[in-house]
């Protein structure tokens, strides 16, 4: 025998004695109801465990409340600093978030994508530089609001919020030749994203402009692996670099145990190094990492509030967020 789960209001309010309608002002804010009606409708609710179905109301509005997040590397420290505030964010807000994960072929993503439009989310949120950019073109097709995080996309409609990459990639630079370093280099994976890409362009450009030569190197996936062969490439130079700074925090460390465990070199002393994320890896001991810390819960909180007051029509569409140097000892001076 099947077992019945949920309660309807229309068993609520024949078990309080009133009518379906009183129910539903009841559980609707602002709502005009006397209190003894409310009482009875209360005490019928607690007795049967009845629960709004927010979802029939909200597509009674044409409107379920669901948001997707489009999230690739999950377990990285960072995205999931960012999904922890966006959902959490979302629930604030009353809304619910689904995942969709895109660590696999944009096929899957695609399927996955349009397993969520059945439930008829109202947005999506795309966190990283995958997948394909014909997927927030799927989104907006079905009628949904987007916002691109870190994203380079350009067509109208979705908010893109971006960070000032160029501007921080200077400010390394600025740092790395107060501290009398000569020789650069900056070390990248090969995912190729609109905001790795933008951190390395820039620390070249300001290079460029002080007539410094880059060494760039990428390789693999953005992790802490990738980051040990780096430093082996790097650091096998004929001309060895004094100064690295790694494309995000996960590189970073690897980068950083490499240069000691398998080469010897003292940091900041021989090698300075820094990052982009201020995960919480970079302020342990053993790193103690000069990075830039991602304005996570900014981030979310725009994102948010713009889905809330999103008017398509005179919403505004890109937000440039600034992330904050935090200073620690792989620079010296730092």
């Amino acid at each position: 025998m099947s077992q019945k789960v949920f309660v309807s209001a229309q068993e609520v309010a024949e078990r309080a004695g009133v009518s379906r309608s009183a129910v539903s002002r009841t559980f609707t804010n602002g709502a005009s109801v006397s209190p003894e009606t409310r009482r009875k409708v209360l005490e019928a609710s607690e007795a049967l465990g009845y629960h709004v179905n927010h979802l029939a109301r909200g597509l009674m509005r044409n409107e379920s409340g669901i948001v997707c997040l489009i999230v690739s590397d999950m377990g990285t420290p960072y995205r999931s600093n960012l999904i922890r505030a966006l959902t959490q964010q979302l629930q604030d807000a009353g809304k619910i978030a689904m995942l969709v994960n895109t660590d696999r072929s944009d096929g899957s993503v695609d399927l996955a994508l349009r397993q969520a439009i059945r439930y008829r989310a109202d947005a999506s949120i795309i966190l990283s530089g995958m997948p394909d950019k014909s997927i927030t073109q799927l989104c907006l097709k079905n009628g949904q609001l987007l916002v691109l995080i870190n994203r380079d996309d350009e067509q109208e409609g979705p908010l893109r919020i971006n960070l000032d990459d160029a501007e921080s990639a200077s400010r390394v630079l600025t740092a790395f030749v107060r501290a009398g370093c000569q020789r650069m280099a900056f070390a990248n994976s090969e995912a190729g994203t609109p905001s790795l890409m933008a951190r390395e362009r820039g620390f070249v450009a300001a290079a460029k402009a002080l007539g410094i030569e880059v060494v760039v190197d990428r390789f693999g996936p953005t992790g802490y692996e990738s980051g040990k062969i780096l430093a082996q490439r790097l650091l096998t130079r004929r001309e060895r670099p004094d100064a690295v700074f790694c494309a995000t925090d996960l590189l970073a460390c690897g980068f950083m145990d490499a240069a000691r465990h398998q080469f010897s070199i003292s940091i900041p002393d021989q090698l300075c190094v820094a990052g982009f994320d201020d995960i919480a890896q970079a302020s342990w001991s053993s790193y103690q990492l000069t990075t830039f810390a991602q304005p996570v819960e900014a981030i979310a909180r725009e994102a948010v509030t713009w889905l809330d007051e999103a008017d398509p029509a005179i919403a505004r569409q890109s937000i440039r967020l600034h992330a904050d140097l935090i200073w620690r000892s792989s620079i010296r001076g730092g």
